[in-house]
This record gives C-alpha cells, structure tokens and sequence, in this order.
C-alpha cells in the first residue's frame, strides 16, 4: 500500500490590476511571487487576464506566448522555481482567446486552457473566441483543473474535471462586486457535487469595465469554505490534500450511483417534446 501523499501548498494572489498596463501590474506580481515562494507554495494563482484586467471587447494587450506577458511570468517562475497560473489574451487566427497558462517551476509552460464559455450578458462573445478543450495538468500528487469565471456557472465541465482524476480545480476570475454572493454558492456547490477542492482567485478594486471587492476562497471536498479573503489586494494560503478528495469519494460514491444511460434517455424524451 501506498503512503499518502502530502498535502500541497498553493497560494491565490488577489491583486488589483494597473489597467491596460501590464508592465506596471507584472511588477506588483513578482513580489507577490517571491512572497509566495519564500513561503513555501508550489503553485501561486492570479486572476482573470489579470496583467491588464478583464476586458469583454479590448483590442488591447493581445498576445501570443512569446508576448511580454507570458514571457516574464516564465522568468519569474524559474527565477523563484515556483509554479505560476495567469492568464491573457491570446492572439492567433480569428478573434483572441481568453487563456490560461500554467507555468512549470524551471519556466516551461505545462498547461493552457481557453474559456469556454464565454460571458453574453457583457458581449464578449464579440471580442473573443472561445475554447473547446480541457486544461488538466499536474502539480505534484495533485491533477488540477482550470476555469475562468464564467465558466463556474456551469457544472457539466467541473464534472468532466472529475471524471479526469481532478484533486482541484483554480478558477481565475473578474466576478463583480453586484454577484458576489452568486461567487460564493457556486464555489462550494462545485466542490461538494464533485468531492474535490475548488479554488476560486478573484481581482479587487474598480476598473472602467465594472467594480470588484475580491472575496477570493477555496473550498473543500465537502464544500466546506478552508478560507476567504476579503476586499484587499493579499495572499491566501492552502494546503490541497489529494488524500481527503480520495476518502471522501470512498465514503461518498457519487460517481458510481450515477445514472448515465437513463439521464441520457430522460434527455432525448425531453428534447422530443
């Protein structure tokens, strides 16, 4: 028998960013990153296209991997060897894609993940494209996912996290001050549906797009909230342990009880009326 794997540490940086200024914002990041390395983290989270803010429509600031952006979150990830998760508007054929990208400890990149469902009450259907794939990667012991807020409101892809073996999945996000509560009930309901932790990484401060009091969290396999900031630029801390999100499906056999074929049938019947 195998011996439990440790727990491992993970930090959300809650940051507000200097609009549409990157350099300026990537500069109050890396010490965020150096705080977060010196205290032990594997993995450091920031929010939602967080170099410039979150914009539905911006022809701004769009760039490939080879941008500035991504190319100093490489630097800083092997300078302080800790694993870095931002995101940016990716360039490339068509409209850009709001992307994710999970940075390795030597500077690599591991993992990328554009939003799949994209935000129609603000139109940014308009100004982006969106993905249609999976972001899994591995931290560790750990096999993580990758959502970006809009993207918590829809539980079909945080079940096709679990089904993949996910111990965790981050959401990246802009979530205004106006739903915050909606921010909340959905981290914790993802997390107790899928027995697995949810963590949430959420910007602060007012922007010209809308206005954001952070309240970033994490949630455990039970849906218990582990931790929650408040409206401050800060550091959260958490301890993700692969072996709790394995004893409680154990103890809780969801999955197994499931009822694919009749859901499936009851679908169709539905679907025919």
């Amino acid at each position: 028998m195998q011996p439990p794997s440790a727990p491992v540490r993970i930090c959300c940086a809650q940051i507000s960013s200097v609009w549409e200024e990157p350099e300026k914002t990537l500069e109050k990041a890396a010490v965020f990153i150096r705080h977060a390395a010196a205290s032990g983290a594997s993995l450091i989270c920031f929010p939602e296209q967080f170099a410039t803010g979150w914009d539905p429509e911006s022809g701004r600031n769009i760039q490939d991997i080879r941008g500035n952006i991504v190319s100093r979150l490489r630097e800083l990830a092997g300078q302080n060897r800790i694993c870095i998760l931002g995101s940016f508007r990716q360039g490339g054929s068509g409209k850009p894609r709001n992307t994710a990208i999970v940075i390795d400890r030597e500077g690599g990149i591991s993992a990328m993940y554009s939003k799949i469902h994209l935000f129609s009450p603000a139109h940014e259907e308009a100004g982006y494209d969106p993905g249609n794939e999976l972001g899994l990667f591995t931290l560790g012991p750990l096999c993580c996912g990758m959502a970006i807020c809009y993207d918590l409101r829809f539980p079909e892809l945080f079940r096709l996290y679990a089904r993949g073996g996910a111990h965790v999945v981050f959401v990246v996000a802009a979530w205004p001050a106006q739903r915050q509560n909606h921010w909340e009930l959905f981290i914790t309901a993802r997390a107790a549906e899928n027995q697995m932790y949810v963590v949430g990484v959420n910007t602060t401060g007012t922007n010209p797009v809308d206005m954001y009091t952070g309240g970033s969290m994490a949630a455990d396999p039970r849906g218990s909230v582990i931790t929650r900031a408040n409206d401050a630029e800060q550091l959260l801390f958490i301890d993700v342990d692969p072996s709790v999100v394995d004893s409680t499906r154990r103890q809780f056999p969801v999955e197994k009880d499931r009822k694919e074929t009749l859901y499936r049938s009851l679908s169709r019947d539905t679907s025919a009326r």
